[in-house]
């Protein structure tokens, strides 16, 4: 479910651009060379739930490839929930009393049918500097050049001062189960860098830096069902009482709602940063106006009218499935709707279920939130300055010179689970893509090996400065 890259419709200019990092740690070479052998190995499995899952099969590979580096057998778990699995890796700090540093991620990926596609999903491919195949930019990849730069520190002999914990879940794409399972294991931890969230855009011309974000916050992903039921009858006896037509008129006032504009101190950095890379004079004009007073009417009606904007001003819902009736010649008993929402930080399930029944105003209407166990409201992690700190020093170590600012995903990671125990979560990935090649989820996922480098630069300096 990642959405790791900023949602732009336009083209980005370039306003100073970076240049690559020049100067290559020590061992990075080695650590590169590792990095791109695990991310081949791991596409190469069908990490897919259902019939055929190898997801234990890929969390193996992590698993070997850490044992090889110097992790006792006892240190690297891999847990087996249902068709899939989980793995949690410790590095011991030198400091019991410290809470741990967690890097989390997913190992497992969305469907990907190779009739469908122009190169075998599940073959690894590298040309014209992309590597190609399911979960090479979500999430495979960052889970090996993490897992590549973890090894690099150990075998340069760094000793981490906090316990440094490694988790990959096995259903991140699907159920969410085993990351809910994981955070609970870690709820005691200081702070998790969520490499499966954040990321940073290339010039689509120049193919350079434009600028970096990280996710400190995320949307609530809810479904609710929409239920009318009637008596029904013979359709040559039509009464006032239609279940199709009320819910119709439900769907319509649901439709056409918007809920009240909302803005956090994290999202307002973000619109008053992110607008000077808004190449839309009237975009960027809007993006500073909310930023300044969120219930600027003509602001908001502009920001709302774009697709890439109108999920980042406040809570969202929308109808998404309908189904109703029995037969062709009957009055319908019973006609249902799903209206998924998006909810900002800081509203509960009910609310928003309450909210829906208000707005569709519709008596005997049924509204019943439907997602169980598979989302969780949370709130934003702090803006703390220890992360702050350590982010922007490994970010301009890897690309110099690059704007950083924040970001709230519309999308669901793994980080709720962990926010919602109090446990600050960052979204950290250090890759960047031009939007034209963000084919995440799609046809012909790919990710330009330009990261590699870079991403490893990143992770020691990232990794080394929140443990030691």
């Amino acid at each position: 479910m990642r959405a790791h890259l900023l949602s732009c419709t336009v083209l980005l200019a370039v306003a100073g651009a970076a240049a690559p990092a020049a100067a290559k740690a020590p061992d990075t070479a080695q650590a590169e060379s590792q990095a791109l052998d695990l991310a081949k190995r791991l596409i190469a499995i069908r990490s897919v739930r259902g019939p055929g899952n190898r997801t234990p099969e890929a969390q193996q590979v992590v698993k070997d490839a850490l044992l090889a580096a110097g992790w006792k057998d006892a240190e690297v778990e891999i847990a087996p929930i249902d068709d899939t699995a989980y793995l949690i890796a410790t590095w011991p700090g030198s400091d019991p009393r410290l809470k741990p540093l967690v890097i989390s991620g997913h190992i497992d990926v969305v469907e990907a049918k190779p009739a469908d596609w122009v190169r075998d999903p599940f073959t690894p491919v590298v040309e014209n500097g992309y590597l190609f195949g399911r979960g090479a930019s979500d999430m495979k990849f960052d889970a090996a050049v993490a897992t590549a730069s973890l090894i690099a520190l150990r075998r340069q002999g760094y000793k981490p001062k906090r316990t440094v914990i490694l988790q990959f879940s096995g259903d991140e794409e699907t159920t969410m189960k085993t990351g809910r399972i994981i955070a609970e294991r870690l709820k005691h931890a200081d702070l998790v860098i969520n490499i499966d969230g954040g990321g940073g855009t290339f010039d689509e011309k120049t193919g350079k830096p434009v600028y970096w974000t990280w996710q400190g916050a995320e949307k609530t992903y809810d479904d609710y069902q929409l239920e009318m039921t009637n008596p029904g009858g013979h359709s040559s006896a039509p009464r006032p009482e239609n279940a199709i037509v009320q819910l119709a008129q439900a769907l319509e006032r649901i439709g056409a709602y918007r809920f009240p504009a909302e803005i956090s101190p994290l999202t307002k950095a973000y619109f008053e940063k992110a607008a000077a890379f808004e190449t839309d004079p009237a975009l960027a004009a809007a993006m500073r106006a909310f930023a300044a007073n969120p219930k600027d009417e003509a602001a908001l009606a502009t920001l709302r009218a774009n697709p890439a904007y109108v999920g980042k001003v406040g809570t969202t819902c929308t109808p998404t499935m309908i189904s109703g009736g029995h037969a062709q010649n009957a009055l319908p008993q019973r006609a249902t709707a799903n209206i998924n929402c998006r909810v900002f930080p800081g509203h509960s399930r009910e609310e928003i279920r309450v909210a829906l029944e208000k707005i569709a105003a519709v008596p005997g209407l049924k509204v019943t939130a439907v997602s169980g166990e598979d989302s969780i409201s949370s709130p934003a992690s702090p803006m703390r300055p220890d992360f702050l700190a350590a982010v922007d020093k490994a970010l301009n170590t890897a690309w110099p010179g690059t704007p950083i600012f924040p970001s709230q995903a519309s999308g669901a990671s793994d980080s709720m689970w962990y926010r919602a125990l109090g446990v600050p979560s960052y979204g950290a990935s250090p890759s960047f893509s031009k939007d034209s090649d963000d084919y995440a989820h799609g046809l012909n996922e790919r990710v330009s090996l330009r990261n590699i480098g870079p991403g490893i630069t990143y992770y020691l300096s990232l990794f080394t400065d929140l443990s030691k």
